[in-house]
């Protein structure tokens, strides 16, 4: 295993707080969380902008927000507006949910407006990651979501949801790291709770780890109670 210590573990990590029943006090606790451990990122749904810009301020953990979650179906407009107000509202970070059925189905150039509309939507605001859900898509059309995404202009490409079929794969990293180029990044997340995954995902070239199991994997134990 990679000599990587908690420090730098936790400035991959995007620590995620996104379920339906998530409260204000879970949101504060995320936040401070953040805060102590350094993480890279709080990422929640938008409702919650305001109050992680509230408590984070300028301490460095930046704020990404979900769009068009968990499902990618929304109207690109919609999304536009979704991902619009977050930056407004303190997000640095937009994490959406390319149109999977579209892809499934060949429409290329649909993904590919799709994400181009959000990333313009936030240009100099936020940059975009996008989210394949993976576990609904073949090794070809993975590669055509990385093609597509970086043409688009988006910085990052992301497995998963944390809500779909299956999660992050060490198989699936290597994949998309070898078809965005260099100036993408790689965001692991699903399914990874513990210190090893972690690891695992950086070492296949994962540059982010999206995780509610943050806390966790910084002091080298296992989350059992983790969904994304």
């Amino acid at each position: 295993m990679t000599n990587l210590d908690s420090k730098t573990i936790a400035s991959y990590i995007d620590h995620t707080l996104l379920k339906p029943d998530t409260t204000e006090q879970a949101i504060e606790r995320l936040c401070f969380e953040a805060l102590t451990h350094k993480f890279h990122s709080v990422c929640v749904n938008g409702r919650w902008t305001p109050l992680c810009k509230e408590i984070l301020g300028e301490s460095g953990v930046s704020i990404a927000v979900v769009v068009g979650f968990p499902l990618g179906a929304s109207h690109t407009s919609v999304k536009c507006f979704e991902a619009a107000v977050a930056a407004a509202g303190g997000a640095t970070e937009i994490d959406m949910v390319l149109q999977i059925g579209q892809l499934l189905e060949g429409n290329y150039k649909a993904v590919e407006d799709d994400i181009r509309e959000v990333v313009q939507a936030v240009s100099g605001q936020a940059i975009v990651k996008v989210i394949f859900e993976t576990g609904f898509l073949n090794e070809e059309q993975k590669i055509t979501a990385c093609k597509l995404s970086e043409a688009a202009g988006a910085r990052f490409v992301k497995t998963s949801t944390g809500f779909g079929p299956g999660g992050a794969t060490v198989e699936d990293i290597r994949l998309m790291r070898a078809n965005v180029s260099s100036a993408m990044e790689v965001k692991a997340s699903g399914g990874i709770r513990d210190l090893e995954t972690a690891v695992r995902m950086i070492e296949a070239g994962a540059t982010r780890l999206g995780t509610s199991s943050g806390v966790a994997i910084v002091k080298g134990l296992a989350d059992q109670d983790s969904t994304y």
